[in-house]
């Protein structure tokens, strides 16, 4: 009896050991990152939807990246090389890529997209207009030859993702294109599924890359339509991080965020801003001392209290914030109405009548159109309130993205209030030039400055490499938004970002924070 009972004893041991060897060999769940975002989708067009392109940068990626460090290093490009007039670019081409359906990448998809974009997408429009020729020299190789010099290109290509020839070449309008299925990448992951309904985005890993294996099986684009019902969702381990394209995790859901104990918290200094732009193309914006007055109108404190709950600071009249580099420390911008009434007066702008309106020179009552994205129309309510006190009606046009930018196109506006990104500061010329000059095309840009010494120096920027030259040009740069005033920022803030702690490995960088092909493959689930 005792024999048996040791005999059972043993055979059970070896079942219950075996069963475990058994549960130890079966793979963890599949660890999917899911990311909730407002930055909502209109349609399944990587090429001419604004945040699906985005959103595509970790599938066709750029030629170019910005690291944690902010430096520029190549992504699709392993190299490349720039002629001493800098008006020929050469980048190399890494040898391991692969669509997503297997098909080498070539430097002939490069040369095929610069070329298609800069042909067919509006915003990319300077290249079509800079670009004098683009060649294929031997296996990897990608030589673009530019009809001026342009110092910042490895800039410009850290943005335009590169597309599959084979798939796009015979398409011939990208820019009305949709397809809510696979879309061919050569990332470590590509678009599996585009659900525009849902609110999906699905990726999945490229069965082909042969760089760094991602921590992560696959990851999903969650949008919605309302932040409140985002911050719900990351409240309720719905979704596992935040993320909006430029901009902060909103301030007043940073507290609540908090108290679920599930979140750590990033502050970064952003180099974007929101700002008032004035249309230098119409009486009396047009006029500097009205732009001047105007500008002591504003109760900056009161806009960082309201709109910033804090996480900003008062801004200076060169506009380029702290964060930048190159940085000059020209004077603060200071609310005075006061100052404001004495200069619109030395204008010519005055209540001759009495009833309480300031006029303009022709002796008819101002009302300023004031176009307002609909994200700042609180702050937008602030400064018609402010202009009412220096006696200036106005009127408020609150429009989605799109509407902005076609009304903005058309010059349909006195004041607009929008805001820079960092990516934006940082093209064309450096420090938020890309903004104000009248050459350059583009969905966020106001191109209202076809001053000829702005655009000359806009051009000795884009023609030096020279650090002194450089730094001489920035100085002028931020002394010429200073004293001309095309426009005023209305705060200099801090983009809040919420980590999961569930998740390990966000690297972030200045351009576009943890959306990132690093990012993608370095963060992984943390197994408890």
């Amino acid at each position: 009896m005792k024999r048996s009972i040791i005999i059972l004893t043993v055979l059970f041991c070896f079942a219950v050991s075996a069963w475990s060897a058994g549960q130890a060999e079966v793979s963890d769940p599949e660890a999917i990152l899911k990311i909730g975002t407002p930055n909502v989708i209109k349609s399944a067009n990587i090429f001419g939807d604004y945040y699906l392109g985005i959103f595509a940068h970790v599938s066709n990626p750029p030629l170019m990246k910005m690291n944690q460090d902010g430096k520029l290093v190549g992504l699709t490009a392993e190299r490349y090389e720039v002629s001493k007039d800098n008006t020929v670019w050469t980048f190399y081409i890494k040898d391991n890529l692969y669509w997503s359906d297997g098909r080498e990448v070539t430097p002939d998809d490069v040369k095929f997209s610069i070329e298609y974009t800069g042909g067919n997408n509006p915003s990319a429009g300077w290249i079509k207009d800079t670009l004098k020729e683009a060649q294929v020299k031997g296996n990897n190789a990608v030589i673009l030859t530019f009809n001026k010099p342009y110092t910042r290109l490895n800039l410009e290509f850290a943005t335009y993702n590169i597309f599959p020839k084979h798939v796009w070449q015979d398409i011939d309008d990208p820019m009305k294109y949709t397809n809510t299925g696979v879309n061919v990448g050569f990332g470590p992951f590509f678009i599996e599924k585009i659900d525009l309904n849902a609110g999906l985005i699905s990726f999945k890993k490229n069965p082909y890359w042969k760089g760094k294996k991602p921590e992560i099986d696959s990851y999903e684009i969650h949008t919605f339509k309302s932040i409140d019902v985002l911050s719900l969702a990351l409240e309720k381990g719905e979704v596992d991080t935040y993320f909006k394209y430029a901009s902060s995790y909103p301030y007043a859901n940073i507290d609540r965020l908090k108290k679920t104990g599930k979140f750590d918290f990033v502050e970064k200094q952003n180099i974007g801003l929101v700002f008032l732009g004035f249309n230098l193309k119409k009486e009396p914006v047009s006029d500097r001392i009205f732009r001047k007055a105007l500008s002591y109108a504003i109760d900056y404190e009161e806009i960082v209290k309201l709109d910033a709950l804090g996480y900003g600071r008062v801004p200076n009249r060169g506009f380029v914030p702290k964060s930048m580099g190159e940085f000059k420390a020209t004077d603060k911008l200071e609310y005075n109405v006061s100052k404001a009434k004495e200069l619109l007066s030395q204008g010519g702008y005055r209540d001759s009548n009495g009833n309480g309106k300031i006029e303009d020179r022709t002796g008819k009552d101002l009302n300023l159109s004031i176009l307002v994205r609909s994200t700042w129309v609180r702050v937008g309510e602030l400064l018609k309130d402010y202009l009412a006190s220096v006696g200036i009606e106005s009127s408020i046009r609150s429009t989605d993205l799109n509407t902005w930018v076609a009304e903005k196109d058309k010059y349909n506006y006195d004041l607009t209030i929008t805001r820079t990104t960092p990516w934006g500061m940082l093209m064309h010329a450096n420090w938020g030039t890309g903004y104000f000059d009248s050459r350059r095309t583009g969905r966020g840009v106001l191109h209202i400055i076809d001053d000829p010494e702005f655009l000359k120096l806009s051009d000795d920027i884009l023609a030096t490499a020279d650090t002194k030259k450089l730094l001489s040009y920035a100085s002028r740069v931020q002394d010429y938004y200073a004293e001309q005033i095309p426009a005023v920022a209305l705060y200099w803030n801090i983009i809040v970002t919420p980590f999961n702690r569930d998740f390990s490995g966000w690297m972030p960088d200045p351009l576009y924070g943890i959306y990132n092909t690093d990012t993608f493959l370095n963060v992984k689930k943390i197994v408890k």
